[in-house]
């Protein structure tokens, strides 16, 4: 559905959207399959008339364990994927934060980087009480362009903001729920989410959609003051000496 590569399943219940990531064998990993993917779903959603709201997911252990090793060295090495990545990443975030319904995330399983930044994006979340969520962007080299810090700083303080941004601090399911970074602790985080989902689309749609957005200005425009500097900073820490040194560290064959 939507033309999405296999890294992306989208199946329809209804008027719902069931979206689950799909790399199980690799934790979710964002490769470039996926990343494109997201980059594009959420202007689709948006433009299909049937659709009332959406639930995000992943298959197997994982939501997403964060960005792939091998497509983050391909990052570091190849301009032009890594422009059409740093691209692929803006579209992805106003996509999500300009997306006509209601996004309701399944956090089944660890949700790390851009995980955790789908998490960050979505209207209301349901954690497994295994999952946490982390953004390792710093630890690897990297600025976070597409991650938590985006958002964070409207949704918990922003001492908390920089801790997590600057250590990659994993965040356990229950103090999500205490920061105010996810809603609900689950023991079928997915269950609950498509139920929650289809109590949103049983209410009026344009009051539904129209209150959305209405909270989502305040996204958008918290998101658009950093958006440009972010991009370029994260392009320019993708060709520093030290991205390199720790993705050839995180590369290497193990002996």
């Amino acid at each position: 559905m939507y033309g999405m590569p296999d890294e992306i399943e989208v199946t329809a219940d209804g008027a719902l959207r069931i979206i689950t990531l799909n790399r199980p064998d690799a934790l979710n990993a964002v490769n470039d399959n996926l990343h494109s993917g997201l980059a594009s779903l959420w202007n689709q959603l948006t433009d299909d008339p049937e659709v009332r709201a959406a639930v995000l997911t992943g298959r197997g252990k994982a939501f997403s364990a964060g960005g792939d090793f091998t497509y983050l060295a391909e990052l570091g090495e190849d301009p032009a994927l890594r422009a059409k990545t740093i691209r692929h990443g803006r579209e992805l975030v106003l996509g999500m934060a300009r997306c006509r319904v209601p996004v309701v995330a399944a956090v089944n399983g660890p949700a790390v980087g851009l995980g955790c930044s789908l998490v960050a994006l979505s209207d209301t979340v349901y954690m497994a009480p295994t999952a946490y969520l982390a953004d390792p962007h710093v630890q690897v080299g990297l600025v976070a362009a597409d991650g938590g810090p985006l958002t964070w700083p409207l949704q918990i303080s922003l001492l908390q903001a920089k801790e997590f941004a600057l250590t990659g601090t994993r965040i356990p399911a229950e103090r999500a729920v205490a920061l105010g970074l996810a809603n609900h602790v689950s023991d079928d985080p997915l269950a609950d989410a498509i139920a929650c989902a289809k109590k949103m689309m049983d209410l009026p749609q344009q009051a539904v959609e129209a209150t959305k957005r209405m909270l989502n200005i305040h996204l958008e425009r918290a998101v658009l003051a950093s958006l440009d500097y972010a991009n370029m900073a994260e392009e320019i820490s993708f060709q520093t000496d030290d991205f390199r040194a720790t993705i050839a560290r995180l590369t290497a064959p193990k002996s």
